[in-house]
């Protein structure tokens, strides 16, 4: 595990978000138990006390980890719709897939699936509300451009779609090995649904 020290002088919101950034390789690296105060601090080269600071506890800074990989997941998502608004329906074919990759390599091979499962077994009853607050906020900035009466709609889409990514990253492989199918027969199931979802069609300009 390589040690990346800091510069003395940090604001606090850049210490945060450095020891975040090392949270985060530790956790592809090692998994979501090596996720530690102890191994965020030997890895930026600051104190036990001074990320206890930020976090509180281990299972403190698991659960800020688990909301900034979601907010990241969510803004590209936000940016892709956006994107797909501004411009016509041939450039915006491929936006679908690039959604679902995004939930699906967010709990994959970004380990937020890992995570939440290993909290959840530690005894951190809460372990999803970080997870689940930044995707209730997406649906919620969706809806106030959509209208309303989409939010039923976007709500149903999105509970299928972080349902399948997050099951296929704890089962996906060995399931679809079982079933004589390819490892990636969840992502495509997933994309035909959001493609043939009325919402998202209309979504996708």
């Amino acid at each position: 595990m390589s040690i990346t020290p800091l510069p003395k002088r940090l604001s606090p919101e850049e210490s945060r978000d450095a020891a975040l950034e090392a949270a985060r390789a530790i956790l592809i690296e090692a998994g979501p138990q090596a996720v530690t105060l102890k191994a965020v601090a030997t890895r930026i080269g600051r104190t036990h006390a001074n990320l206890l600071h930020h976090f509180g506890s281990a299972a403190g800074l698991q659960r800020a980890l688990a909301r900034s990989l979601a907010e990241q997941v969510c803004a590209r998502i936000v940016n892709l719709i956006q994107e797909a608004r501004a411009t016509g329906a041939e450039q915006s074919q491929d936006k679908p897939r690039q959604v679902v990759d995004l939930a699906f390599d967010a709990f994959d091979r970004s380990g937020a699936g890992a995570l939440a499962s290993w909290m959840i077994l530690s005894g951190n009853e809460d372990a999803l509300d970080p997870i689940l607050d930044v995707i209730h906020g997406l649906v919620d900035q969706i809806a106030e451009v959509e209208g309303e009466q989409s939010s039923v709609a976007l709500r149903e889409d999105t509970l299928s779609l972080v349902l399948m990514a997050m099951g296929d990253a704890l089962l996906g492989e060995p399931l679809a090995k079982s079933l004589n199918l390819p490892r990636g027969a969840a992502r495509e199931i997933a994309l035909r649904q959001l493609i043939g979802s009325p919402r998202f069609q209309q979504m996708w300009g």
